[in-house]
Order: C-alpha cells, then sequence, then structure tokens
C-alpha cells in the first residue's frame, strides 16, 4: 500500500483532518501532480488552524512557483487578448452555483424558477443579523428610487463572521433570494491554479461573470485563506492573489450594477485590513450562534420527515445554548442511530423520542465555545476601533464563556 493509499484511508475515518489533507498535497505535489495536491491543500486550508493556514499558504506559493515556467496555452492566450475584444466573459471551470433570479413568473415556470430559491422567511431568528442586511443592501436593490435621492447607490459589500457551522453561507443565500438576484458562490478551489497568472485571471473571470448576470450577489467563502493578511503571510503568489481581488472590489460601494459582494469567514482577524476598508467590505456583521427561536427552527427541520414522536422543541432549543446549526444537526444525527441500533438489537421499530435527542445532547458540546473563547481575547486586547463590538455585546450575555 502506498503513502497516498494510507492517507486516503485515514481520510475515510476523518475528513476533517487538516494535516492528513496536508500531508497528501505534499505527497501529490512531490509526485508532480499539481491537479491533485491543489485540491488536497485547499480542503487542508478550510479544516487547518492558523498555525497550519500559514504553513499550507507556503506550500501553496511552492506549488505555484514550481509550475512558472509553464503557462498553459488557455493562459497565454487570456494573457495576450485585449480585453476590449472580449464580447463575453468567459465563466471559469469549476463548481460555481447559480441560483436564477428575477421577476416572478405565474404557472409551472414560476415554480421551477423559485426552486431551490430561499428568502429570510427561511432562516429562523437571527433578527438582528437580517435586520443590518436588509438596510445595508436589500432595501437599495428594491426601492433604488428613495436611495438614488439620496446619493445612496444599490451595491457594495458585506462581510460575514462568526463561529463555523452558524448559517453564513445559508444567509448568503437568503438575502440572494430577499434581492431577487443571482446567487453565485466562488470557493478557493475555484480561484487557486498553479499555473503563474491563472489565478488573477479566474478572479478578473469571475467578477465579469457576475457583473453579466446582475443584479447579482457574489459570494467569496473562506476570506481568510482567500484574503490572508499580507502582513502575515510569506508567500508571493498569494500576495498576487490579494492584490488582484482588493482591485475588482474597489469602489464597489459607488457602482450602479446591483452587483453586492458578501464574504464569509471564521475568522476575521485573520482577513488583511485592506479588504475592512470603506469601498470593499464596508460593514462586518456578527453571525452569532443561533438564538433559542433559531435553534427551534432548526430542530423542526432536521427532525421533519422523520418517525418522531410528539416533542417539545422549545425545550429543546433551551438544552442546546450555544449550539450552532452543525452542532444540532449532528445531536439529531446521532439520536437517529441510537434509535435504528437500538431497533436492530430489539427488532421493536419505535420513534425517535425526547429522551434518545436529550441523550444525543448530553453526549455533544457546543463547537462554538473554542471560537467564542478565542475571539474574547481579540475584544480584550483588539477592539480599539469597535471592530468586535457585537460580539462584545453577546459575550455579556453569556458570562460562562
Amino acid at each position: 500500500m502506498t503513502k497516498i493509499e494510507v492517507l486516503k484511508q485515514m481520510l475515510e475515518a476523518d475528513r476533517h483532518n487538516a494535516s492528513v489533507w496536508y500531508l497528501l498535497g505534499v505527497e501529490y505535489a512531490e509526485q508532480g501532480n499539481r491537479s491533485e495536491a491543489l485540491q488536497a491543500f485547499t480542503q487542508a486550508l478550510a479544516h487547518g488552524d492558523d498555525e497550519m493556514k500559514q504553513t499550507i499558504i507556503e506550500a501553496l506559493g511552492k506549488l505555484s512557483a514550481a509550475e512558472a515556467e509553464f503557462i498553459p496555452p488557455q493562459a497565454e492566450k487570456n494573457r495576450q487578448e485585449p480585453a476590449e475584444e472580449i464580447a463575453v466573459p468567459s465563466v471559469p471551470a469549476g463548481p460555481m452555483r447559480v441560483i436564477p433570479g428575477g421577476k416572478a413568473r405565474s404557472g409551472a415556470a414560476a415554480a421551477k424558477e423559485r426552486e431551490g430559491v430561499i428568502t429570510f422567511a427561511d432562516v429562523g431568528g437571527m433578527h438582528e443579523v437580517k435586520e443590518a442586511i436588509r438596510m445595508k443592501i436589500i432595501q437599495p436593490f428594491l426601492s433604488p428610487g428613495l436611495f438614488e435621492r439620496f446619493r445612496k447607490k444599490a451595491g457594495g459589500g458585506i462581510l460575514l463572521y462568526g463561529p463555523p457551522g452558524c448559517g453564513k453561507t445559508y444567509i448568503a443565500k437568503a438575502t440572494a433570494g430577499e434581492c431577487r438576484a443571482r446567487f453565485v458562490s466562488v470557493h478557493i478551489a475555484d480561484v487557486l491554479d498553479p499555473y503563474l497568472g491563472v489565478s488573477e485571471q479566474n478572479l478578473r473571470d469571475l467578477f465579469a461573470s457576475a457583473r453579466a448576470q446582475k443584479p447579482a450577489v457574489l459570494f467569496l467563502d473562506e476570506m481568510d485563506a482567500l484574503g490572508y493578511n499580507r502582513g502575515k503571510s510569506a508567500s508571493h503568489t498569494m500576495r498576487t492573489v490579494i492584490d488582484q481581488l482588493l482591485t475588482e472590489m474597489e469602489g464597489i460601494d459607488a457602482n450602479t450594477d446591483k452587483l453586492l459582494i458578501i464574504g464569509a469567514t471564521n475568522m476575521p482577524w485573520d482577513v488583511d485590513p485592506a479588504f475592512k476598508r470603506p469601498g470593499r467590505f464596508d460593514k462586518l456583521i456578527f453571525v452569532a450562534p443561533p438564538d433559542r427561536e433559531a435553534r427551534e427552527a432548526i430542530f423542526r427541520l432536521k427532525l421533519a420527515e422523520r418517525p418522531v414522536e410528539p416533542l417539545d422543541y422549545r425545550q429543546l432549543a433551551e438544552w442546546t445554548e450555544l449550539y450552532s446549526g452543525a452542532d444540532i444537526e449532528q445531536v439529531v444525527e446521532q439520536a437517529t442511530e441510537n434509535v435504528i441500533r437500538d431497533i436492530m438489537s430489539t427488532g421493536v421499530e419505535r420513534p425517535i423520542g425526547v429522551d434518545d435527542l436529550r441523550e444525543a445532547i448530553a453526549d455533544t458540546r457546543p463547537s462554538t465555545i473554542e471560537w467564542l473563547r478565542t475571539v474574547k481575547n481579540y475584544v480584550k486586547y483588539a477592539n480599539q476601533g469597535g471592530l468586535y463590538d457585537d460580539v462584545e455585546k453577546f459575550l455579556a450575555r453569556h458570562k460562562r464563556i
């Protein structure tokens, strides 16, 4: 069994092991398999901690440097073609998910077009977050006349931050649904490429494509990786990618293209400060762990269409304070597995009960606590500009953190 096969076998047991993903990327890089190495390093970035993230970024830089002398024909063509000759921007390769928007239509066509579109009505709780987003971007989209009279344009950027698993991506999709705009999701794997100059071209193409589909919401996930603080990074390759992203975002708060850019990160302290100035991400919104109302809605959603006895969802929500949406999903999955195991051993079928869920809750703990304790230090020592005021208010209501 080769080392790569051993690493893949380890990942089957734990898909979130950043160290194994990193080692797999190193192995692929040594064998010259650049595409597989890039995918492995991207997974490592998604699951690694701050210390590992710097190591991974350096490895990505070496990967790009190793291929710097070999520019693929398509990349060479992109670099030589003048921008004015391109009639329609090309859409880069990679998983770019688009949810159709536009004016509502009647009949089967309207139902088909609305399929998969979510709005704030589908988001339980989170009233402060929804209100902040509504005033910042949704109303300028829906009521342009009033805002134009006060020189307030429809467009701009916001950065969502908070613990992992608390619904940042979901609220971004709901924002697109509220604006009746297309939702274009971009991950770091859609941007980074081992060939010199192609990552920057990918970014240009992504923004050009989003502008061609206006009104659109361009969602940049994992901003702490894509826009990593240049003061902490030793990778020259990533610096050019960040510079290109900053250029593309320049002046989005003043454009009339109805292009909204939403970024999401679990680690806002790792995002380059240049992204957080007015004109780029000029508003940072804290997405806290779900409140009681939201947790109740998540339990109802995750237990829907499963055989369950009558449940007190309010009580379940009270037992899961500080749980993220992903934590609640894990509780439901664990309770379901326990019931299935019990049915297989006794041969007697039964629904999921409150005792099963309570036992699963007792066996888990909120994954958000580690993040909240980390950000607590930033609130205490690095909040001179008021960046973490919302977090400070949240922590004041939860003294036990």
